[in-house]
């Protein structure tokens, strides 16, 4: 049974990352078909050693990364061709010489690490196993080029027809977390449980995570912009949802306090007004409608943006109005704490989906307060 479930596992895990085999495949084969058959050249080893190079990196890298991996490639065979035929192939001393002054140019030019690192492995795979040829053409420095720009169309294949797809869905699981987190933190209020209010501190803590893979998304999406000819829709919407992730931000913040104080509220001996979990729920619709209106967004269905953005407007308002009516003076201070990051929750959100200054107003009013 063991070994069945050990099979189950890697088939999982081939199913979700057939991508990765796919694409390193294919890239690798293509480069040297073109640099071998397309152009003649004798062994390409370059060819899809770059490609491999170039798809290890992250999506959303790539571009760059293609472009340090071609100079560092063409830095460190330059310098290997020069003193190995100064020095002479396969020497101790050549090899000593040829990587400490590969590293020393890449570093005095201010080279990236990836670039250094490009550098001196071309310069030793030129020392060590093909020494340099009479051509003057630099057929190394070409074969980096086809496999890195093999890489970065390979990779693009998959995702390019819906580029915002994979970010439209990172949103909406995103979004959905945080709206669970905070429907958790109401639970645990109106069980008066401490336990299953630390446990969803502790998840709470894990969010920040969750905010780099969006900005990972947003760089991997405008990469893969890049192959689109009819793209200024979609890199309009991308740059949109791009300037509300510092809000977003703070919204993983506001809901991690909001845990906290949960916890806090929940080893006091009285339990929590009753409905302090009822606020906290509609902050989380508030959340999820907010998710759902830039993963709207992102698919370009603007009505339902608007829509799920009215719900998020509505549901963030009711929140800050249903905690505003629990707090009264000599609250303690766990409640005030959760009235306040509610309050700041709703203008962060609100602020994320692009809501004018007389929503935010609308915030203190629905608190009780003037608004600031």
């Amino acid at each position: 049974m063991a070994r069945w479930g050990w099979l189950r596992q890697a088939a999982g895990r081939l199913r979700r990352g057939w991508v990765v085999v796919a694409e390193g495949t294919l890239a690798a084969t293509l480069s040297w078909l073109l640099a071998s058959w397309l152009l003649g050249h004798s062994r390409p080893f370059f060819a899809p050693a770059a490609a491999l190079i170039v798809l290890g990196q992250a999506r959303g890298h790539r571009t760059r990364r293609a472009l340090e991996v071609l100079f560092g490639v063409a830095a460190g065979v330059l310098v290997a061709d020069v003193l190995v035929r100064a020095l002479g192939p396969g020497r101790s001393w050549t090899v000593f010489v040829v990587i400490l002054t590969t590293i020393v140019l890449a570093v005095a030019f201010g080279a990236g690490r990836v670039t250094v690192e490009q550098a001196a492995v071309s310069a030793l795979y030129v020392v060590v196993v093909s020494p340099p040829t009479e051509s003057l053409v630099p057929f190394r420095f070409v074969d980096a080029l086809i496999g890195g720009a093999v890489a970065l169309v390979t990779s693009q294949l998959v995702g390019a027809r819906h580029p915002l797809v994979p970010l439209a869905a990172e949103f909406r699981r995103t979004f959905g977390d945080l709206a669970g987190l905070l429907g958790e933190v109401a639970d645990a209020l109106d069980a008066h449980d401490e336990a299953a209010a630390l446990a969803t501190f502790d998840r709470a803590r894990g969010m920040d995570a969750a905010v780099q893979r969006l900005r990972a998304g947003v760089r991997a999406a405008g990469e893969a912009l890049t192959l689109r000819v009819r793209r200024r829709g979609s890199i309009s919407r991308l740059r949109s949802v791009d300037a509300s992730i510092g809000q977003i931000d703070s919204v993983v913040r506001n809901v991690r306090v909001l845990a906290r104080a949960g916890v806090n509220l929940t080893r006091l001996p009285t339990p929590a007004s009753d409905g302090l979990g009822a606020a906290i729920r509609s902050m989380a619709d508030a959340v999820h409608a907010a998710g759902e209106a830039l993963a709207a967004d992102l698919d370009g269905r603007e009505d339902a943006a608007d829509g799920d953005a009215a719900r998020a407007e509505t549901a963030a308002l009711e929140a800050v109005r249903g905690a505003g009516r629990l707090f009264t003076p000599g609250g303690t201070l766990p409640l005030a704490m959760i009235v306040g990051h509610l309050r700041t929750t709703a203008i962060d959100l609100l602020r994320g989906i692009g809501a004018d200054d007389a929503t935010l107003g609308r915030i203190d009013e629905a608190l009780g307060v003037p608004a600031v």
